[in-house]
């Protein structure tokens, strides 16, 4: 048998170990340049990126918009307002519960001693497969179920098979212990 002496082995593994990196580096330019070609009708290469609409000249400067935040939340207010008043008559003509009460659950929130109002988290679940308008009455009661505070609220355009939601708020139920139920709920 013929064995190769150490001293002899060692010269051949740091060839192999010196060889490794070129060749690694030669593998990457290689790929480098067959990703580079011409072809840019191919899907996915960052030649075929292609721009819908022309870049500006300059750089956007900000300026202020004409509408200012406050006008923003009265117009937020207004619709608030709208649907309110909506939910209001909707929930004139309704005798005893509504035929939406299934569709409602209601959450009271935790309160601070110093909180100048109670709220309570009120969600419509649109069961149908339209869009619809819910009217809400929430009451907040007291432990011997006084009722403090009744309020009103309008779901406008509630999207098919999902959840909204929106606070009840009461000043006169403030800083008492009370509970949120729902009183009525139409659907529309």
């Amino acid at each position: 048998m013929n064995q190769t002496s150490p001293a002899r082995r060692a010269p051949g593994r740091r060839a192999a170990r010196s060889l490794t990196p070129a060749l690694l580096a030669a593998l990457i330019v290689a790929g480098t340049a067959a990703c580079d070609s011409d072809d840019s009708s191919s899907q996915g290469t960052a030649r075929s990126i292609q721009t819908v609409s022309p870049e500006p000249a300059t750089t956007a400067t900000a300026t202020e918009s004409p509408r200012t935040q406050d006008d923003f939340a009265a117009s937020v207010s207004a619709d608030v307002e709208r649907n309110r008043q909506k939910a209001v008559a909707t929930l004139e003509g309704v005798e005893g519960k509504g035929n939406a009460v299934a569709d409602v659950s209601v959450n009271g929130l935790p309160v601070a001693a110093s909180e100048q109002f109670r709220s309570a988290l009120v969600r419509v679940t649109n069961r149908t497969d339209e869009a619809a308008f819910y009217a809400v009455r929430v009451e907040f009661v007291d432990a011997s179920g006084k009722v403090l505070d009744s309020v009103v609220l309008g779901f406008a355009d509630a999207p098919p098979d999902r959840t909204v939601s929106q606070h009840a708020n009461s000043r006169k139920a403030a800083g008492v212990k009370s509970f949120p139920r729902i009183a009525q709920a139409e659907r529309g």
